[in-house]
This record gives C-alpha cells, sequence and structure tokens, in this order.
C-alpha cells in the first residue's frame, strides 16, 4: 500500500543509473554459476546474483538473466540448467565464468547432474532444474525452474557479492563496524566508483580505493580488469607498517612519520633511514610505487588470514613479515633507460582533514613497462583521484 502522506511517482521518473547500483549494492547478493549442456552437446555456464528461491509447492527457483546474454542463449537450448552455489574460496571460479573466455570450463573439474547439467567442484550446494517458464522481466528474463534434485555438496561459507566486490558471510570490513573512519571511506569509495571502473577499462587494470583506518590500510572498492585479477576482495585489509603506507604520509607531521617507522617489525636504523627516504620520495614524485614481488609468496592468502574475524598473533606475525620482506621493492630508484615489472602504483585522494585518508591504487599492470610508461599511467590515476576529490568534497 501507499504511505498516505507520500505521493506515487511515475515508475521510471528520475531514477539514476548510479544511484540505483549503488542503492542495491548495499544489499548483499549470493554468487552462483548456472551450468548446462547446451543442444550441441558441451556445456555452458554463467555467473548470476540473482538467483532466488519462489516457491516449496510446487518447488521453483528463479534467476534474471540479461536479456543479451549470449551465455544465456546457449544454455537455453539445453532440457536442464543446475544452479551451482559458490563457496567464499571459489572467487577464481566466479571469476572464470564471468569472463569472454571462449570455453569457460577449461580447468574446471564437474561432474554430471542426473539430468546432465555440470555440477562445479567446490560448490556448496547445487540445485538441478527443468525450465518451468521463462518471462519478460524489462531488460532481463525471469526464469523459473522447477526443482528435480538437489544436495548440499560442501557444508561451507558461500560466496558474496557486496558494495561491487566480493567476500563472504561474515565479510572482513565488518570486523570492526563502529569505526567512523571505515564506514565514512566506504561511502567516500563508493562516489569514487565511476572513476575508477573508466580507469580499470581503459588500462585494461586492476584499480581499488585503499582507507587508511586505525593502524590498517583497507581495500574499499575494487574493479579488476586485468588479464589475471591481483588485486584482495573488498574488506581484505594489511597493517600500515613500513615500508607498506607511505602514500599515507606524504601530507603528515613528523610525529606520525616517526610513530610509522617505530611500527617495523625487527629492523635496524640502516633500513629504517630507507623507509624515510621512501616517505621523501613519495612526497617529492606524489606517488608510491612498488616492484613486482616473488611470486610463490601467496600474498592474497596471508591476506586473508589477517583479515578474518579468527586472526590470530600468527596470522598477523606472517603478515608482518610478508611486508618486511619486500622493504626493498618500494619507491626504486627509476632511471630512463631501463624497464620495469611493477607491482602497484599509488595516488592519495586529495581530500579535507577531517575526511578518512583514501589512496587509489593500480595494478596488474603488464611487465617490462618502460619510465614513458609508468608517467602514463601515473597521470590517469593521478587525474582520477583529483576527479574523485573534487566530487567528494562537493
Amino acid at each position: 500500500m501507499t504511505h498516505p502522506d507520500v505521493a506515487p511517482t511515475e515508475p521510471h521518473a528520475g531514477i539514476d543509473p548510479a544511484l540505483y547500483r549503488e542503492t542495491l549494492g548495499h544489499y548483499p547478493t549470493g554468487v552462483a554459476v548456472v551450468t548446462g549442456i547446451a543442444e550441441d552437446g558441451l556445456p555452458a555456464g554463467m555467473v548470476v546474483g540473482s538467483f532466488t528461491s519462489v516457491s516449496l509447492d510446487p518447488p521453483l527457483v528463479a534467476f534474471l538473466p540479461t536479456r543479451d546474454s549470449g551465455s544465456f542463449a546457449r544454455l537455453r537450448t539445453g532440457a536442464t540448467f543446475c544452479i551451482n552455489v559458490l563457496a567464499a574460496d571459489q572467487e577464481s571460479t566466479c571469476r572464470r565464468f564471468a569472463s569472454r573466455a571462449v570455453d569457460k570450463f577449461e580447468g574446471v573439474a564437474w561432474s554430471p547432474a542426473p539430468g546432465g547439467a555440470p555440477i562445479l567442484d567446490g560448490a556448496v550446494s547445487w540445485i538441478e532444474c527443468t525450465y518451468e517458464e521463462v518471462r519478460d522481466g524489462g531488460d532481463h528474463y525471469i526464469v523459473l525452474g522447477r526443482i528435480r534434485d538437489l544436495a548440499v555438496a560442501r557444508p561451507s561459507l558461500p560466496l558474496l557479492f557486496f558494495q561491487g566486490g566480493y567476500g563472504r558471510f561474515a565479510p572482513p570490513s565488518l570486523v570492526a563496524p563502529s569505526h567512523p573512519d571505515l564506514i565514512h571511506a566506504v561511502r567516500l569509495a563508493e562516489l569514487a566508483r565511476g572513476d575508477i571502473e573508466q580507469l580499470s577499462v581503459e588500462h585494461e587494470v586492476d584499480c581499488a580505493v585503499l582507507a587508511r583506518v586505525g593502524g590498517d590500510v583497507v581495500f574499499v572498492l575494487t574493479a579488476n580488469r586485468s588479464e589475471e585479477p591481483t588485486t584482495p576482495s573488498v574488506g581484505h585489509r594489511v597493517p600500515l607498517v613500513p615500508p607498506l603506507g607511505s602514500v599515507f604520509l606524504r601530507d603528515a607531521p613528523e610525529e606520525d612519520v616517526t610513530d610509522w617507522l617505530a611500527r617495523a617489525p625487527g629492523q635496524d636504523d640502516a633500513t629504517r633511514e630507507v623507509f624515510r627516504r621512501n616517505v621523501d620520495r613519495v612526497r617529492e614524485r606524489g606517488y608510491s610505487v612498488s616492484l613486482m614481488p616473488d611470486p610463490s609468496v601467496d600474498r592474497i592468502s596471508l591476506m586473508t588470514d589477517y583479515s578474518s574475524t579468527e586472526r590470530t598473533p600468527q596470522h598477523e606475525r606472517r603478515m608482518k613479515q610478508m611486508i618486511a620482506d619486500t622493504a626493498l621493492l618500494y619507491e626504486p630508484d627509476l632511471e630512463p633507460d631501463r624497464t620495469y615489472h611493477l607491482h602497484s602504483i599509488v595516488v592519495p585522494v586529495p581530500v579535507p582533514a577531517e575526511m578518512p585518508q583514501i589512496a587509489m591504487r593500480m595494478s596488474g599492470l603488464p611487465a617490462d613497462a618502460s619510465l614513458a610508461q609508468l608517467d602514463t599511467w601515473v597521470e590517469a590515476l593521478s587525474r582520477a583521484a583529483s576527479t574523485a576529490a573534487a566530487r567528494l568534497c562537493r
């Protein structure tokens, strides 16, 4: 019913697409992969965030693919489809099926459901259906499926999509939900979403918004368009200890720099002087840059453990040791006649002092980059940061 004091509005009047995405982005959705065997006998699949239960009697579920989805067009040629509810550790599988890869099943283990549709290994649960009805839903279809078989294959936390990033049921970003800087930083990051996504698309790299929250740096927004995404999930955090985080000290008073240096785990005076020099270089250059670390170290797993609500002192020690081991990779000497395999570029977003400190990060960069290419990336990232700052400060 309509509230008596509120006049009804036209269905589409004044709906801003950006506001629409921002508003609905505050509702976390589960992530599933719909699979089937197409009429050509080959498996087909697509990621959906719109899967929902509909009815118990009869047993019906639904999902909403876009009308122009090629993946759904192939799925529709099959007799059955299977909803695979992804687990929290299956983000890579999700990204595989969300990509435009010719064969999304390459390297993906699966087994057939009773009706033949693929059940992905590692999924939390699966639900195989026949097509009950496909209805018009604006720019989407509403696909109703009648359940024919289902099972919980792996009791585990599901993968969630929330505010543009993937996470789990107890997301790390909610470890300290009452921290005002974190809440404010997430709101600021949402206003910069368009700038980050455009930058990621234009340069085919990964981009993120980082926020300084207490003694940590938190990933509060991500956009991944590199060939192999390298950005941690939204909510991942790392400790603000040298050599990491010097970009947040660009305009900081000396006492903040001293406090930051004191957090360096097990470093001698000479190394701390290197870290102080790093701050000076960031102040001079206007950005922070780091070289590619040892690829054998699983940095994402260490960040996940550190960000977990079940973090232990051992997780914290391992994370800080990993950062300490990369000490010489930050703020390197840059020579015009050399090329570099860069890990990340970070620029501060110039916001008023009363706002939480945030920065924009670019990673997933091609190897063997020249200094001229670095300058191009820095210029694009700095321009996006300035544009976002102007929007945030209105």
